[in-house]
């Protein structure tokens, strides 16, 4: 199991030097087409529209379209995704997401679009879309390094937007039964709430001087609670909400912190503990106030922190070296580029970059939250949440 050990102000300091130059050189990168025409070869099975909100962790190429310091849509991001040839689409990963893969498995005909893509319109809104972006949180301060981003207050609004789409393409009725019915909300956010809002450097010492990690932790779940009940009058009714997962494991933080490879940074996944059982109870709540709905939980945290684990039972060769990345003993600091170091064998990492999971690790978190049982994901697996 992964001991951990807090940072010293030195190394945050390193961190913030070298995140300057990170935001350097992504805003230097060329713009390519983001999830334009992707599709797969399913064809409509039991689930109508896959409705996805979140960060960069299901990040379909909205950033790609905003004027952001982050975007991933770059060489050799995409490198394994079929559906563009292997051509960056603005996903942090070399191949699917998360959401992506549960949506291939739930058998939507085509992968969620992007909301900012051009071709986001008629029909092809159908098979659902993806509101999610690189840089954004629960809390609409969170992510402002990057310059641009979409947090979830704006997200919330984007849909109001599909939604009224939704009633002229299939008439009002249709739509809301389509919608509550037959359609997935897709949540995962909260991790840039601490790494790019609570615990930056610099930019958070005023909130962290005027709020306790309780208090902050509050004013997430408060925003958050608030963002559910708003889509849920918007007619969701199927909801599936990652909580944040052991972000004090990521490459990023090993190589920073100089952490030995069983070590992580204690500070980072106490908050995100925290935060991990405030968010199960609100579900709880919301599952008994608002009628009709169903909130189910997915225990991110365990699914990645067994891979990180226990990685060389899933056919791993590392849990702490990202496969595309620079600086450092885990190729943690620079995130995933055209100049970037790439490993060989891109199935045997649990990560990709600095922060995200590889397709390989994505491929199993996904089938654990549409197939695995109670401890894993709660009251109901995405399968049978689909069929409800």
């Amino acid at each position: 199991m992964a001991t951990t050990r807090t940072s010293t102000s030195s190394r945050v300091s390193q961190a913030f030097t070298i995140l300057v130059f990170f935001f350097f050189l992504t805003l230097t990168a060329s713009v390519e087409a983001a999830g334009r025409g992707v599709n797969n070869d399913k064809k409509g099975g039991g689930l109508g529209a896959s409705f996805i909100f979140g960060d960069s962790l299901v990040d379909a190429g909205n950033n790609n379209y905003l004027s952001t310091l982050s975007r991933a849509n770059m060489q050799p991001n995409g490198i394994d995704f079929k559906a563009s040839g292997g051509n960056p689409t603005g996903r942090f990963t070399n191949g699917r997401t998360i959401g992506d893969i549960v949506g291939e498995e739930l058998g939507s005909a085509n992968y969620a679009i992007p909301f900012l893509a051009p071709n986001a319109t008629g029909k092809a809104l159908l098979a659902g879309v993806n509101y999610a972006s690189g840089g954004g949180g629960i809390m609409n301060g969170t992510g402002r390094i990057f310059v641009n981003r979409l947090g979830m207050d704006v997200q919330v609004d984007f849909f109001n937007t599909t939604r009224k789409q939704f009633d002229d393409l299939l008439g009002k009725e249709k739509a809301k039964e389509y919608i509550s019915k037959k359609s997935i909300f897709s949540i995962t956010i909260g991790a840039n709430d601490f790494l790019n809002n609570y615990l930056f450097p610099l930019l958070s010492v005023g909130t962290r001087f005027t709020q306790t990690p309780d208090d902050f932790i509050g004013d997430m779940l408060e925003h958050l609670r608030d963002q559910l009940t708003r889509l849920y009058q918007m007619d969701a009714r199927k909801f599936v909400i990652g909580n944040v997962g052991p972000i004090g494991c990521i490459p990023y933080q090993k190589t920073i912190n100089q952490l030995k490879e069983d070590e992580c940074v204690d500070l980072a996944n106490k908050l995100a503990n925290q935060y991990n059982v405030k968010l199960k109870s609100l579900l709880d709540e919301l599952n008994k106030k608002l009628p009709g709905a169903m909130f189910v939980h997915a225990n991110v945290y365990d699914l990645v922190m067994e891979l990180i684990t226990n990685y060389k039972e899933y056919g791993f060769i590392s849990a702490t070296k990202a496969c595309c990345g620079n600086g450092g003993q885990y190729a943690g600091i620079i995130p995933c580029g055209p100049t970037s170091s790439l490993c060989e064998e891109r199935d045997k990492y649990v990560f990709w970059d600095p922060y995200h999971p590889s397709e390989a690790a994505n491929v199993i978190i996904a089938k654990q939250l549409l197939y695995g049982d109670i401890n894993v994901i709660s009251p109901v697996n995405l399968s049978k949440l689909r069929d409800l």
